[in-house]
């Protein structure tokens, strides 16, 4: 039996977005930009892609504008609002300690322009509360950055609260929605956000596609310089095959979105309770406020790597954390930053569901895993050591 259990790194093509993409290569082909009539036609589908976005977010079509992903979405916001808060002599920015990279890292670039960051740290539930959002604001903040739903541990952050919190003060709101667009429920209006970034790939749609919504009167600047395209906020020649198909698996995913969760969620928890049983193992984040097929956990005495490459070998394929730094030997940051000291934070697997999983395969998850688990104890120093007294269990 293969397992494929890490839908938050990539997820399959649907049937549903490939069979709206084929049409944009052969017949369909025509630039979007081009004044005749097959360019039209082209034009036209880019449009319903952006009503089918602007639909399922509760916005207007006009605020939506294509990227080639999560990341340079979440770039183009943030440098957005950046430079609208510079501009009003406001330079001080709040996210948190455990955002997605394409945050952490446009902040760190803002930080050496001479704008200030604060972070805020992660309660051990892994859920930031608006509370502490309104505790860090002053006068000269101009962004608040908080990602919907984590994407290695899986909780769901109160973002209407701290929507509501930010419209208060006047403050402007991004979310990082990546792992959360197609899975969980977003209006931006009754949300009051103001900037949302979001990846087609994470929900069964092609790679190199992104959203970026922004409200209406919220200017963008340039992350790439080039033609007129999207408004000329995001040149290029519009990638037409993926947009639509990225509008499909959207489109399609947010009509099962409620059926979804309901399948998955008995799965998530049959997985979380049976590795919890697992000694000297802890689940990351809260319980029941995550997504409905993320699963994340520690084991003490051994190394993620190695339980990854013992577990591929019999055929589940996992992950230790976000894809994105899997190559790196270094714990999760997003693990630190939730308390995990670093030889416990080292130990992690990130199980993540998608409908195509069946309750056979959880259960195969779950022979596996204690085996893997007990023979890399088993063959640890470290392990023995904890077992033999000589220093202390942390989990």
């Amino acid at each position: 039996m293969y397992v494929y259990a890490d839908n938050a790194a990539t997820t399959a093509l649907s049937k549903t977005a490939l069979e709206a993409m084929m049409p944009c290569f052969q017949e369909e082909y025509a630039n979007p930009s081009s004044l005749h009539t097959p360019g039209q036609r082209a034009a036209e589908k880019l449009a319903q892609a952006r009503e089918i976005f602007a639909r399922h977010l509760h916005a207007d079509p006009r605020e939506i504008t294509f990227t080639s992903g999560g990341s340079e979405a979440d770039t183009q916001a943030l440098r957005s609002a950046a430079a609208l808060g510079a501009r009003q002599g406001k330079r001080h920015i709040i996210s948190t300690r455990f955002e997605h990279h394409a945050v952490l890292h446009t902040l760190a670039a803002l930080e050496k322009e001479g704008f200030a960051v604060t972070l805020l740290d992660i309660p051990p539930d892994g859920v930031v509360t608006a509370t502490a959002v309104r505790e860090a604001l002053r006068p000269d903040t101009c962004l608040v950055s908080v990602m919907f739903a984590n994407n290695e541990i899986g909780t769901i952050q109160p973002i209407e609260q701290i929507g509501r919190v930010c419209r208060e003060a006047g403050v402007l709101f991004h979310t990082d929605a990546v792992q959360a667009a197609g899975h969980l429920p977003i209006d931006v209006e009754a949300m009051q956000i103001d900037l949302l970034s979001l990846s087609a790939h994470k929900f069964h749609g092609p790679k190199g596609v992104g959203v970026l919504y922004a409200r209406r009167g919220i200017p963008l600047v340039n992350v790439i310089y080039g033609g007129a395209q999207e408004r000329g906020k995001r040149p290029g020649t519009e990638n037409l095959p993926g947009i639509c198909g990225a509008a499909a698996a959207f489109d399609e995913a947010c009509a099962n979105m409620e059926a979804e969760r309901a399948y998955l969620t008995p799965l998530r928890d049959r997985l979380i309770a049976g590795l919890t049983a697992i000694p000297h193992t802890a689940l990351n984040g809260d319980p029941v406020r995550r997504l409905p097929g993320n699963v994340s956990v520690c084991f003490e005495g051994i190394e993620g790597e190695s339980l990854l490459l013992l577990l591929d070998d019999r055929g589940i394929a996992a992950s230790s954390g976000s894809a994105c730094t899997s190559g790196s030997l270094d714990p999760s940051h997003v693990l630190l930053a939730l308390g995990r000291p670093h030889e416990v934070a080292h130990g992690s697997l990130r199980l993540t569901l998608s409908g195509d999983n069946t309750p056979e395969q959880i259960e195969h998850i779950l022979r596996e895993v204690p085996e893997v688990v007990a023979y890399l104890r088993g063959m640890s120093p470290v392990w023995d050591e904890l077992e033999r007294g000589q220093r202390p269990h942390l989990i």
